[in-house]
């Protein structure tokens, strides 16, 4: 009696060990899928945050130019969509001083990715304040003194 019982105590034993291991198997199968995926899930958000600041500064630039062919004093308000991971804007150039590009600064897997918009005419301005993901409003105007350089017009374009 006691053998019969030790025999099926010894193939619980046996197939538990056996699920184990296809258990482990599998698993270690999928362990690399799982990985492979995460990761381009956040190449793939790097890229959508960079193709919504690309749609964002084209959009602020086309504005820009539309109220600076107008003349002072045209001015629009505009919404733009901020995307995630904007570390800053440069309105006019680097230095946010009068110039003609707009400038998206966006963190991604790779390093800092520089998206900028040109616009012929001069502008300036400063809406690096507004860096966190939302929808937010933005003044464009069209000024005859630049505020970065007094002795030109431009569009000057801030947060409303």
């Amino acid at each position: 009696m006691h053998e019969m019982a030790a025999k099926k105590n010894e193939k619980k034993g046996q197939s538990s060990l056996e699920l184990l291991v296809t258990l482990s198997f599998g698993l270690i199968i999928l362990l690399p899928i799982v990985v492979l995926a995460f990761i381009q899930i956040a190449a793939s958000s790097s890229t959508l945050a960079t193709t919504e600041a690309q749609e964002s500064a084209s959009k602020l630039a086309n504005i820009a130019l539309s109220v600076g062919s107008q003349g002072y004093p045209a001015r629009q308000l505009t919404l733009i969509q901020m995307p995630p991971d904007v570390y800053t804007i440069y309105v006019g150039n680097i230095n946010n001083t009068m110039g003609h590009e707009i400038i998206f600064i966006v963190r991604t897997n790779a390093g800092n990715s520089y998206v900028t918009a040109y616009t012929p005419i001069n502008i300036s301005g400063n809406i690096g304040s507004i860096t966190n993901p939302g929808t937010y409003l933005v003044n464009i105007s069209a000024e005859n003194s630049c505020p970065s350089a007094p002795a030109y017009p431009c569009v000057y374009i801030s947060p409303s």
